[in-house]
């Protein structure tokens, strides 16, 4: 076997088109769920993934914040940390990052050409069944990145589920389950306790749970798994704990009270929802076993205070005040609902563009009646519906919403609705916040 320092020096450097054609055939395969091809192609990389503790987070929403606050903690503690998250705004090497710094462009195209020989022999063997997805390539190159730079902890998002989902191979020193609610229902499962059948599947034997659901039979499913597993769980908004919101609006404050631990939580992140996240991180945080170093609350409080995480409700613009949010489904466009409600002024202009086999109409019922105007739109993905078919899925709001198929019409559009003192709020899915982000804007 090639030993992994062996394996960077004897690697050529592909070129970043070559990685791009080699990822955009990758994509044709698809989603294609299961442990198997994973599990080989990392045993062949030398298992990089048990070089380093891992926290492991799962959830439908939620999770990339939760990820995002976890990381910080641990370097306001003097942690090196890995973190890879899914999907990515503008460039796929968002996804992999150390100490808040995405993998450099050369250690990414070096790693692609790594993976790439790798999967070929392994391929030619027939010790790998079939060729590896994007999503798999990807997941294998951050865990090598991780390895190369000696992380102290790894926190892995899973991309969608969990029982099959890629990064469920490591086995972490804590699983996280942070919400459930209706997404991915093709994959999934159509049923609440369904898909949390599916994120329960991170649950590994005699690892801590930490789960901030709160729907019951969502519930019921995470407590039979761990029972299952002799996985202590740790229900945040349990029998045992108290959450109360302190200051609403613009600069939200929490209390959070665990057994004698309490948090008093500010979060760096915009929302309400986002003080239920830091919770969750503060749970997570706790459990964790530096002996070393232990997390103390004040440490775990500034972490949160100092997360940033873009794309979730992430301001980008004054006069008038932008916002992007990639809510892609009702519980995400509920958030941004409620954070309407405490935070702007006035009703808000919403920039909406979703893809078709989202719940457009669930979405749109949740979100509309707080705007002003929505202008729909659409972005250049196979998926994205069009804004004829936006109006078509939320007929109600016909009076409201102006159809602008091109982006940047429909943002300047939605500024001059908006005036300067007003809101515009650009939402419906991280695909838009990705080309939004594109888009050069007034601060």
């Amino acid at each position: 076997m090639i030993t992994p320092r062996n394996a960077v020096r004897s690697a050529p450097l592909p070129s970043l088109e070559a990685c791009r054609v080699y990822l955009g055939d990758l994509e044709r395969f698809g989603v294609k769920l299961g442990l198997d091809n994973i599990r080989t192609l990392l045993h062949g990389l030398g298992d990089p993934h048990r070089a380093f503790p891992s926290i492991h987070v799962a959830g439908t929403n939620g999770k990339g914040s939760v990820c995002a606050m976890l990381a910080e903690i641990l370097r306001q503690n003097g942690l090196r940390v890995g973190l890879y998250t899914s999907p990515h705004l503008v460039r796929v090497e968002e996804r992999i990052r150390v100490n808040g710094r995405m993998i450099p462009d050369r250690d990414f195209r070096r790693l692609l050409g790594i993976l790439k020989t790798k999967s070929e022999e392994l391929l030619a063997a027939k010790t790998l069944q079939a060729p590896p997805t994007y999503f798999e390539i990807l997941t294998a190159a951050a865990l090598l990145h991780f390895r190369e730079k000696r992380v102290d902890c790894a926190i892995l998002e899973v991309g969608m589920g969990g029982r099959f989902d890629a990064t469920n191979a490591v086995t972490p020193l804590v699983s996280v389950i942070t919400t459930v609610s209706m997404d991915h229902m093709e994959y999934l499962g159509n049923t609440i306790a369904a898909i949390a059948f599916e994120k329960a599947g991170i649950i590994k034997p005699g690892v801590p749970v930490i789960s901030g659901v709160e729907n019951d039979s969502a519930r019921a499913v995470i407590r039979r798994r761990a029972r299952e597993e002799k996985a202590p769980l740790i229900e945040v908004f349990g029998r045992d704990t108290s959450f109360r919101t302190l200051r609403r609006g613009r600069g939200e404050s929490f209390v959070y009270c665990s057994g004698d631990d309490i948090y008093r939580l500010s979060p760096g992140l915009r929302g309400e929802h986002q003080g239920r996240n830091a919770a969750v991180a503060a749970a997570v945080a706790r459990v964790l076993d530096w002996p070393w170093r232990p997390l103390g609350e004040k440490t775990i409080e500034a972490g949160i205070k100092a997360a940033r995480w873009e794309g979730r409700l992430e301001k980008i613009s004054n006069r008038p005040t932008v916002y992007l949010d990639g809510a892609h489904n009702e519980a995400g466009a509920e958030a941004v609902a409620s954070f309407i409600r405490t935070a702007c002024p006035r009703p808000p202009v919403i920039v909406f563009a979703m893809m078709r086999d989202k719940a457009i109409g669930r979405v749109a019922r949740v979100l509309f009646p707080r705007a002003r105007k929505i202008v729909a739109t659409t972005i250049p993905y196979k998926r994205a519906a069009s804004p004829a078919e936006i109006l078509a899925k939320a007929p109600a709001f016909k009076g409201k919403i102006i159809l602008e198929p091109d982006l940047r019409q429909a943002l300047a559009l939605a500024r001059r609705t908006a005036g300067p003192a007003g809101t515009v709020i650009v939402t419906g899915s991280l695909f838009l916040v990705g080309e939004v982000k594109k888009i050069s804007l007034p601060a």
